[in-house]
């Protein structure tokens, strides 16, 4: 079996000890992978001066595949973001974040399995704002027929490849009549391409309340950038948190999977953090590489350890430490 190289990016805080407990783990489950180690994050940005150096972009172009742990991010001030920065420089058009509840952890909602996927590339996030004049700041919203149907076309392809049954459009074109409308127009058309497939269309604030009432009634949802940045948290708070959830930013040739929380820096260092998160993403690149028996072999250990609910990480109401909770997902493979 051909062995495949990724490209592991630690992040901050507690980056690096989740992701030595997912390399680890991949190890234990045989999968074919090699790993080279690159850099981003504030961390990196001390050293090279900058929060994404070339290097790192490079070395995950080559691999083609990376996983990556938290990056702590400035707020109101300092250098782009290196995750949206990354998405940008890899052309990551598309976010895919799975939520699905987890054995033994206790929420208000049961049986929850949705699948956000977010435009990547542009709307508010494009970042172009300036000041008009002292005391008022103006942000463009870009929303472009390519990037919609990209967006959507992915959408339909994954639903369809998964086994799902419908597809929703999260937008506000009520109000914002000519780019939630274009995102709609676009989204319409990609439908008539796939008729096994359930469509319909949601106004974000409405989808909001139908979510918390009852998050079964939606499957696959697709959304503009912002939208999702939103709707993506609020969907891991019904299944226990971001600890619990994966992600993944997929482009045409490259793709990136993370842990969607943030960096923790008041347990970094500790040897408390959980590696949920990052674990569940590297399910989501086994699959992707079509490793789909090592797939399972990590996804199964998971399930096991939280069905039997001994060995919880503190944040999910345990004593274990990150080492503990590595080993018993290990033990659970053997």
């Amino acid at each position: 079996m051909t062995t495949r190289k990724v490209t592991m990016i630690n992040g901050d805080g507690i980056g690096p000890e989740v992701m030595d407990a997912t390399r680890k783990v991949l190890e234990a489950a045989k999968a074919p992978l090699e790993f080279e180690y690159a850099d981003a994050g504030s961390d990196a940005s001390a050293r090279f001066g900058t929060n994404l150096p070339d290097s790192t972009v490079d070395a995950v172009l080559k691999s083609g595949v990376g996983m990556k742990g938290p990056t702590a991010t400035g707020i109101g001030s300092g250098q782009q973001s290196a995750n949206v920065a990354l998405r940008k420089r890899l052309d990551l058009y598309a976010s895919l974040r799975p939520v699905k509840s987890v054995p033994g952890v206790k929420t208000r909602y049961e049986n929850v399995d949705l699948v956000v996927v977010r435009e990547n590339t542009e709307d508010l996030y494009a970042g172009l704002e300036h000041i008009v004049v002292p005391g008022v700041v103006e942000s463009l919203k870009i929303i472009t027929e390519k990037a919609s149907t990209r967006i959507c076309r992915f959408a339909f392809e994954y639903a369809k490849r998964a086994g799902r049954k419908k597809v929703s459009a999260v937008h506000k074109a009520n109000i914002m009549k000519l780019s939630d409308g274009l995102f709609l127009d676009c989204f319409r058309k990609v439908a008539r391409d796939f008729p096994g497939l359930e469509a319909e269309e949601v106004i974000v604030d409405n989808l909001c309340m139908q979510l918390v009432r009852n998050p079964e009634r939606y499957d696959v949802m697709v959304m503009e950038n912002l939208y999702g940045d939103i709707i993506s948290d609020l969907c891991a708070g019904l299944v226990g948190g971001l600890g619990v959830v994966p992600g993944a930013n997929i482009g045409a040739s490259t793709a990136v999977f993370e842990a969607v929380h943030g960096t923790a820096p008041d347990i970094a260092g500790k040897g408390l953090a959980n590696p949920t998160a990052l674990l569940l993403s590297s399910v989501m690149m086994l699959d992707h590489l079509e490793l789909t028996t090592e797939a399972r072999r990590v996804e199964r250990a998971l399930d096991k350890v939280f069905r039997e609910g001994r060995v919880k990480t503190r944040d999910l109401g345990g004593q274990a430490n990150t080492a503990e909770f590595t080993k018993a997902i290990i033990d659970a493979m053997t």
